[in-house]
């Protein structure tokens, strides 16, 4: 989808992008106050942007650039005190990933000023991409063609112009196949959603992201469609095409070609060239940090993804690029390991959230000094990592969540080549086994009727861990070795389905990696990556050794003379430059609408309540059951149709057995049977009771714990951003038998999430079912980070495996006498909770059944084999959430397993939307206030009374008052004056100086105290007042002009101020009203008068004043009101001086008997 791109000049400078669909996204500058010198005051960049549709902005004045035509943007930049915007204006298709889901590379791109037109004439020349050293281009070889003005962006567009940047319009080319949604449709891919660790235009693009969160839910999706946001990663992307004569997938007989795709992700947070970048940084982020996925997609929906990942040595170390040869480049570690091991364990651990078990193939040598080291530090940061420590006891090194297997490349194929690598395989044989790869089947949903007979993609195995391979450098042995892995995970995969690969086929695959390592060390180091021939076509030529030798001096002469200037592109691309300041966006329509929508959500807004069916199951591993009437669990009362719940959850356990073959992989068949069953049971008592009928909205499986969501087809509408998730527990994370498995959702705006979880079993593992817990609570994500917590309502269901601690014949007695208040008190989960060891925040129902665990199959009876396990209740639901309200919770007599199946129903509050009020609320206030803001007038005034605050604050959406200038208070519009009435208690009362400056503060002081000469002051204060006049007023924040005016009859009508608290009277209610400005001010000019500083007066001791009827002097009064002034203005050291006669705390005077209103009053 091309994009149209207009630019304007006059009246003002604005640039528009104009997509297919009819929208368009216009830049213009935004002026800022300039000071008296005439020169900004607030240097910030600062744009102010604009999303509507074309019919409604006036674009008769603009016209088109140079590059009438582009791809998309890829944000902002400031360069000096000017702003661009990245136009990606040339790309090609370099990827077909899946069945419409196309990557392109981008091959050119282009920065246009947004508040200065002269630049636009400085164009790049198109690069050149057949180069294999793209990088070269970098150095200070100047074009004859260029002009001799060079533009500011030149270096940037030269950087994203070399063909190592891509992007996709279909899917979220930054996570990996596994973290993504299966399904392909438009509302799946978020912007939201993607991994800002492998977002290179994170930086440039921020501002436009916090822009579109501010926006409505129909201009957001309209921005989306438009595909003026582009989000792009750095690395390698490439598809070959296998021909079905080469396809190894030999069951399923096609004619259609196949694909092997191979995505890099390299991440931007500690990115940078080869000297210039090395180690670790305090976030636990690594240098040349490399995500790489091999896809396999077969043209029936079978899909293979398989990740590995590569990075830097994980501690804080440098090498040296003075010296020309590499013993001169010395390797240095610049920390203690003490003060490594923090970031160490935030790197592993992040990898861990991530990928699982992490083994680490370190390819460093044993006989370089400088590798040996790094090799020697690394060793021991792996033992002291807590991943490495957690599951000693008890477990194989095989199921430690952290491993590692030292492979010394060098001396393995110094006397018998390259090829003596593949011995690596043996080394890390059994643990590729362990973590398997990622595989997804079409299969056919389950059809609430004939005509929804549809294809569904559906997870049928987990990668469940991640090889962590580095070198040096990682590029040239760490890419070789890798290309082994990946064979090997391919190879399992073929096995496991019975077939077997081409020599054909293995060609593909090593040209992709051949490529993959060229791309990747040309990023990094210069030049394309050693070794390429022998990857490439198995074998070295002399060819190959030449071209080695050619890489290698030219990566020594980037390094000496070139990565300096690159590092500091990259940095400046990521925004990192010490004085580098990021875009501020300003929208001041969209921000206005905003925040009125949310003020006035009551006139669109409504609170629904829904119910809510949930059930778990432990099948026992048996096939029997799904012929069942299961009506007697999912309809265990009996219901009319109007308490049909809207929404039906049911979790199962041990869908299958689990046999040491099954806990590996998972066999979607058994959970679309029980998925017909469920469905079909629901239907039919909808259609007895002429009701609406129920579809399944979403299923997850994991090996053998399944989770179903059926739905109302009538709620349809209602329910978005469907998502699930899995996250394994079974030998410390590696097998599926024990786990969880989540589906969220969105009901109209609130969020619900279910699990259901199986965990550890066995008496006394309590402590072990408490970790698996924590893992699946802590470690299950879905798309945008979110965990199960980030929900308004969450509801667990599952086999808990919690027992009870009491003997068998103490339990199976207290069953029998019905004594369940015993059996809880000692129920382990009940424990563990009470202890906060599990569950926080969350709630049971009170137990009113007996034990659900373990049964003879087919009655009622507790288990009497010789293992005679004592009852317990391992099968749970727990909930949390304000919104939800448990009405029942029981068992249902279904015997075909040794559990009984449990169920629950809620009633849960939703927030619901009318999204057609808040559309014409919405699109009202849009046009009234953006006739208000782009009138002539208006922008002036905007421009001159607001520019400060914008430039400072940044562009948020207002939600509270702004801050207050010269020019603006938050309480008025435009700078117009202040003012309000207050009446007078009584003609001898004057203001109270104790009173807060601004007026409209809550506080206890009066607004009015006694006069000098009403509470016997003294003749001094008398005097004062009457020969000063209007000085006393001034010195109170009252004007002459204020206090000689009492309400003048004809007044400019203002916006009234906001009312002030209401007080008890002074003295009385008679009084005359003056108008006074906003506040009242301090009396310092009263202490100017004897030669005091306010600091100096306010530090002067005073002794505390009597606790008398008595006279107070006027010395004793003016010193504490200023004291009282003077204590907002000084810091809290300076206010520390003498026995204070205020309270700082409630500004409730004290020990100052004369100002006691009650007291002097009466006398």
């Amino acid at each position: 989808m091309a994009l149209r791109i207009l630019q304007r000049d006059n009246p003002s400078r604005a640039i528009a992008l104009i997509a297919p669909t009819q929208n368009a996204l216009i830049f213009q500058p935004s002026h800022k106050d300039l000071g008296s010198n005439g020169r900004a005051e607030h240097p910030i960049p600062q744009s102010m942007v604009e999303f509507v549709p074309v019919d409604h902005v006036d674009l008769s004045s603009f016209k088109p650039t140079g590059h009438p035509t582009a791809f998309g943007t890829l944000g902002l930049i400031n360069i000096g005190a000017d702003i661009f915007i990245c136009i990606v204006t040339s790309a090609s298709e370099a990827a077909n990933v899946r069945s419409g889901e196309r990557v392109l590379r981008i091959l050119a791109v282009d920065f246009c000023c947004i508040n200065r037109s002269d630049l636009d004439n400085l164009v790049l020349d198109h690069p050149n991409h057949g180069s294999s050293d793209a990088f070269a281009d970098h150095a200070d070889q100047p074009d004859p063609r260029e002009h001799a003005a060079e533009h500011p962006c030149l270096a940037l567009k030269k950087l994203l112009s070399d063909g190592t940047f891509y992007y996709s319009l279909d899917f979220d080319l930054t996570n990996r196949l596994q973290n993504r949604t299966l399904e392909k449709s438009a509302s799946t891919f978020d912007v939201d959603s993607f991994d800002d660790g492998f977002l290179w235009n994170s930086y440039m693009t921020k501002p436009l992201i916090q822009f579109r969160s501010r926006l409505g839910p129909q201009e957001k999706k309209a921005l989306d469609d438009s595909h003026i946001l582009t989000s792009a990663i750095r690395g390698y992307v490439s598809t070959i095409t296998v021909p079905a004569s080469s396809s190894p997938i030999g069951a399923i007989k096609t004619r259609l070609p196949s694909s092997l795709s191979l995505i890099s992700r390299l991440s931007c947070r500690r990115a940078g060239t080869r000297f210039n970048s090395r180690g670790i940084d305090d976030d636990g982020n690594v240098s040349n940090f490399v995500e790489t996925e091999t896809i396999y997609w077969y043209p029936s929906g079978l899909c293979f993804s398989y990740s590995q990942v590569r990075g830097s040595v994980p501690i804080f170390w440098e090498q040296q690029a003075a010296g020309i040869l590499p013993p001169q480049q010395k390797i240095q570690i610049t920390r203690s390991p003490e003060a490594t091991q923090s970031a160490f364990n935030k790197h592993f651990e992040a990898l861990e959230l991530k990928y699982g078990s992490v083994h680490v193939l370190n390819l460093l040598s044993n006989a370089k000094p400088g590798e040996v080291e790094l090799t020697s530090h690394y060793n021991a940061h792996i033992q002291q990592c807590p991943l490495n420590q957690k599951f000693k006891s008890g477990d194989s090194s095989l199921h430690s969540l952290l491993q590692q297997s030292q492979y010394d490349f060098h001396a393995e194929t110094r006397d018998r080549g390259y090829e003596a690598a593949s011995t690596v395989r043996f080394l890390i044989q059994e643990q590729a086994e362990a973590f398997a790869y990622f595989l997804a089947d079409q299969v056919q949903d389950v059809p609430s009727s004939t005509s929804d007979l549809k294809p569904r993609a559906v997870s049928v195995l987990q990668q469940g861990g991640v090889f962590r391979t580095n070198c040096l450098d990682c590029l040239d042995r760490t890419n070789l070795v890798q290309t082994i892995i990946s064979q090997m995970a391919l190879e399992l995969f073929f096995a496991h389905r019975g077939d077997r690969a081409s020599s054909d086929f293995w060609m593909r695959h090593s040209t992709l990696w051949a490529d993959n390592g060229d791309a990747l060390s040309k990023i990094y180091a210069g030049t394309g990556a050693l070794r390429s021939s022998f990857t490439r076509h198995g074998k070295m030529s002399f060819a190959g050794a030449l071209a080695d030798a050619r890489k290698s001096a030219t990566r020594l002469y980037m390094t000496n003379f070139v990565d300096k200037g690159r590092q500091a592109i990259v940095d400046t691309l990521l925004g990192r430059l010490v004085d580098q300041l990021p875009v501020n966006i300003w929208d001041p329509v969209n921000d206005f609408v905003s925040s009125e929508l949310s003020r006035r959500a009551d006139q669109f807004v409504r609170l629904d309540s829904i119910s809510i069916w949930t059930g778990t199951f432990n099948l026992n591993g048996k096939g029997r059951g799904t012929g069942e009437d299961l009506s007697a669990w999912l309809f265990p009362q009996g219901c009319n149709a109007e308490d049909l719940p809207h929404i039906v959850a049911v979790g199962f356990q041990e869908i299958v057995e689990l046999s040491p073959q099954q806990i590996m992989s998972t066999d979607p068949a058994r959970r679309l049977e029980w998925e017909l069953a469920v469905s079909r049971t629901l239907n039919n008592r909808a259609a007895q009771l002429r009701a609406e009928d129920y579809v399944l909205l979403r299923s997850g499986q994991l090996v053998g714990a399944a989770l179903m969501i059926f739905v109302k087809r009538s709620v349809l509408p209602s329910i978005k951003n469907v998502e699930g998730s899995v996250k394994k527990t079974g030998l410390n994370g590696i097998a599926g038998n024990k786990g969880g498995v989540a589906i969220r959702i969105d009901f109209a705006t609130t969020r619900l999430c279910f699990v259901t979880a199986h965990l550890a079993a066995g008496f006394a593992n309590y402590d072990e079912r408490n970790r698996d817990y924590h893992t699946i609570a802590h470690g299950l994500r879905f798309q945008r980070n979110r965990s199960i917590d980030d929900h308004d309502a969450v509801i667990w269901l599952g086999d808990f495996n919690y027992r009870i601690g009491l003997s068998d014949e103490k339990v199976r007695k207290c069953i029998f006498t019905s004594d369940l208040g015993t059996l809880y008190h000692n129920d382990q989960l009940n424990i563990q909770m009470v202890a906060g060891h599990v569950f926080p925040y969350y709630a049971e129902a009170k137990i009113s059944f007996p034990p659900t665990y373990k049964y003879n199959n087919g009655t009622d009876e507790y288990d009497t084999s010789e293992k005679a396990r004592i009852p317990a209740y391992c099968d749970r639901i727990i909930s949390k959430g304000d919104i939800l309200r448990q009405i029942g919770y029981d068992i249902a007599p279904l015997r075909f397993s040794d559990h009984r199946p449990v169920y629950a129903t809620f009633r849960c509050t939703v927030r619901v939307e009318d999204e057609a009020k808040k559309d014409v609320l919405s699109k009202e206030m849009y046009k009234l206030r953006r006739a208000e803001i782009f009138s002539a007038e208006h922008t002036r005034q905007i421009d001159e009374s607001r520019a400060e605050n914008l430039a400072g604050a940044g562009s948020t959406t207002v939600t509270s008052a702004g801050i207050s200038t010269e020019r603006q208070r938050w309480w008025l519009d435009y700078s117009l004056g202040a003012k309000s009435e207050i009446a007078k208690q009584h003609q001898d009362h004057v203001p109270n100086p104790r009173r807060l400056a601004n007026p409209f503060s809550p506080s206890l002081e009066p607004d009015w105290l006694p006069s000098p000469t009403a509470s016997g002051l003294g003749e001094t204060a008398q005097s004062r007042t009457r020969n000063d006049g209007p000085g006393v007023l001034a010195s109170s924040g009252l004007t002459s002009s204020s206090a000689a005016s009492a309400v003048p009859s004809t007044m400019t009508q203002r916006k009234p101020a906001p009312p002030v608290p209401t007080r008890k009277p002074v003295l009385g209610q008679v009084g005359t009203a003056a108008t006074v400005e906003s506040g009242f001010g301090d009396i310092n000019h009263q202490l100017s008068e004897r030669g005091e500083t306010d600091v100096q007066r306010a530090m002067q001791p005073l002794p505390p004043l009597p606790n008398r009827r008595g006279k107070v002097t006027q010395e004793e009064l003016d010193a504490e009101v200023a004291r009282h002034t003077l204590s907002t203005k000084l810091t809290p050291s300076e206010r520390s001086y003498g026995p204070s006669l205020i309270d700082e705390n409630s500004d409730k005077m004290s020990n100052i008997p004369a100002l006691e209103p009650a007291k002097r009053g009466a006398q």
